[in-house]
C-alpha cells in the first residue's frame, strides 16, 4: 500500500532538514578550517640542493609571497617562486599536515657561461638561467655566445669540438656563433679560429686536421702552438695561419681533401 501523503511529505521535510544540518555544518567546519590559526603556514623546510642558497635565505624571498593556509595555499605558486630563484631548476612542494610545507630543490648545474651579459649561464641541458653573481668556479666555464634560443646548438657544437683539439693541447674558451652561422673558436691565449659554416662532424674535421698539423707549422718558424694568434679554416683542403710576427699558410694533404 502506497504511504499516505502526510506521511510522504513528513519524510520528505525530515529528509530535507538533516540535509540542511549536514551541510551547515560541513560549511561550518570548512569556515573554522579557513580561520583557525593552526593552519596558517609556520614552517617551511628546505632540502636538496643548496650549493649556491642557504635554506634560510630561501625561505625569507619565498615566505611574504604566500597566500592562504594548509588548506587554500597554491603549491604551483610555491613552486613558481622557488624556482624563480637563481639557480633553482626545479622545486617540489608538498604539504604537511598541520601547518608545514616541504620544499625540495635541484639546481642548474653549469656547463657554460651565455652571452656578454654578467651573470646568464648554460647548464648542462643547454637551459640558459641566471646565475647571479658569478664565482671563480662560474669563471673557468668556456664563454658561448649567439642568437637567442640557440644555447643548446652552441653547447652541442662546442662538445664535439673540444675533443679535435687535444693534439695541440690548447683548450677552447670561448665559441660564438654569428647570426649568417658562422662558427668562430677562441682558444686559450686569445687565438680566434675561424669556422665558417658547416655541419659538426665537417667543422671537427677541419679543425682536427688543425690540430694535429699546427704544431709542425709553427716549428718551422721557430715557434711553438702558443704562439698562434689566428686560424682561418674556411679555405678548401687548407687553412691560414697567423703565429706571431709570422703569417704562414699550409695546405691538407690530399687524402684529406
Amino acid at each position: 500500500m502506497p504511504l499516505p501523503v502526510d506521511v510522504r511529505l513528513m519524510n520528505f521535510t525530515a529528509s530535507l532538514l538533516l540535509s540542511a544540518l549536514l551541510l551547515g555544518g560541513l560549511a561550518a567546519l570548512l569556515w573554522w578550517g579557513l580561520r583557525n590559526p593552526m593552519f596558517a603556514i609556520g614552517q617551511i623546510t628546505v632540502s636538496g640542493d643548496t650549493t649556491h642558497h642557504s635554506a634560510a635565505s630561501l625561505r625569507a624571498v619565498v615566505a611574504p609571497r604566500l597566500r592562504g593556509n594548509f588548506f587554500t595555499l597554491d603549491l604551483a605558486e610555491v613552486r613558481a617562486a622557488f624556482e624563480a630563484a637563481p639557480w633553482v631548476r626545479k622545486a617540489v612542494v608538498r604539504r604537511e599536515f598541520p601547518n608545514r610545507l616541504a620544499v625540495e630543490l635541484q639546481e642548474h648545474v653549469p656547463a657554460a657561461r651565455w652571452g656578454e651579459s654578467d651573470g646568464e649561464l648554460v647548464d648542462e641541458r643547454g637551459v640558459v638561467f641566471e646565475g647571479g653573481g658569478a664565482d671563480s668556479e662560474v669563471a673557468r666555464l668556456p664563454l658561448l655566445t649567439g642568437p637567442d634560443g640557440q644555447a643548446g646548438a652552441l653547447l652541442a657544437m662546442y662538445r664535439t669540438l673540444v675533443p679535435a683539439l687535444q693534439p695541440l693541447q690548447l683548450p677552447a674558451v670561448a665559441l660564438e656563433l654569428e647570426p649568417r652561422g658562422h662558427w668562430r673558436l677562441e682558444l686559450a691565449g686569445g687565438a680566434q679560429v675561424e669556422l665558417g659554416q658547416g655541419e659538426p662532424a665537417e667543422l671537427a674535421q677541419r679543425l682536427a686536421h688543425f690540430a694535429a698539423t699546427a704544431g709542425e707549422v709553427a716549428a718551422r718558424y721557430q715557434r711553438d702552438a702558443q704562439a698562434i694568434e689566428s686560424v682561418d679554416l674556411r679555405h678548401a683542403g687548407g687553412y691560414a695561419l697567423r703565429l706571431r710576427g709570422v703569417v704562414t699558410g699550409r695546405t691538407a694533404p690530399a687524402a684529406a681533401r
